[in-house]
């Protein structure tokens, strides 16, 4: 399984978000580190609508997502960009 869709399902398992979308930026970021070629799954966008989230604040939100997919950072997802909100939360979408 694509580490996208492993993130994707710990997300919605974890979460049961209402909306939920994971992009795979790594091309978008090829040649800044020797070792990254844009290739691989290195660099991840998550947006996220989840109940969960309500009355969290930022930092505890992200602390929630990062808990949940430390075993994918410690693997070497590069980078993690979250965007986490409850519902009725303005959004980038």
């Amino acid at each position: 399984m694509s580490l996208r869709k492993t993130i994707e399902q710990k997300l919605e398992e974890a979460f049961r978000p209402e909306r939920l979308i994971v992009l795979d930026e790594s091309a978008h970021h090829a040649g800044h580190q020797p070792d990254i070629t844009g290739t691989g799954e290195t660099h991840m966008r998550v947006r996220i609508v989840s109940a969960h989230f309500a009355g969290l604040p930022r930092l505890a939100r992200h602390r929630a997502v990062t808990d949940l997919l430390k075993p994918e950072i410690d693997a070497g997802l590069h980078a993690l960009a979250i965007e986490p909100s409850a519902p009725g939360e303005p959004t980038r979408w």
